[in-house]
């Protein structure tokens, strides 16, 4: 039984296992169980985590949660799914990530053709299309630089990065309304 453990303690946790770690501390909170910066540092380590081992040891020292019929605390409606996206997958995540990345190079690319427009306007002939040269090049870059952040899961990380900053905004307005009454 305790090589059972052992190994899986050493396994690889997925996005779904941190999710359900976070929404235990969130639990714990909202028991008061937590204060708002333990919350926080252990919310860090939840989304931190590569290993089982590591989501528990974030866990260790809470009780189990209890049944929904049992618990204290009635949730006010349930939490909503957080959008992460598997894999840097094209999905909602990587959509964001996308406009983000490349609206910086339409904007310029957007400007400079306006400039080009009018030169050619005010001396009466088609110029050649010079914004090509700042364009393409960091086109390229931002081409390969795309690519690799989707092979890679970059669209992935980044939704965790703002779901946990959106779970600590949440934990501290929590945190404050505990305070005011």
């Amino acid at each position: 039984m305790l090589a059972v453990m052992d190994g899986r303690n050493g396994m690889r946790a997925a996005d779904a296992d941190r999710a359900a770690t976070a929404e235990r501390l969130r639990l714990a909170l909202e028991e008061g169980r937590l204060g708002l910066h333990e919350y926080d540092e252990r919310l860090g380590r939840a989304y931190g985590a590569k290993t089982y081992g590591e989501l528990d040891a974030v866990v260790a020292d809470l009780p189990a949660p209890a049944p929904a019929e049992r618990s204290a605390v009635v949730p006010r409606q349930p939490a909503p799914e957080p959008a992460v996206v598997s894999g840097g997958a094209p999905g909602a995540g990587s959509s964001r990530w996308l406009i983000r990345a490349w609206l910086p190079w339409l904007n310029v690319a957007g400007i400079l053709t306006a400039i080009w427009l009018v030169s050619c306007l005010t001396s009466g002939k088609v110029l050649f299309y010079w914004p090509v040269w700042p364009l393409v090049p960091w086109g390229a870059v931002l081409l390969m630089c795309t690519v690799g952040g989707l092979v890679t899961g970059e669209p992935r990380r980044e939704a965790e990065r703002r779901e946990y900053r959106r779970a600590r905004r949440e934990a501290r307005r929590r945190a404050r309304d505990a305070e005011d009454r």
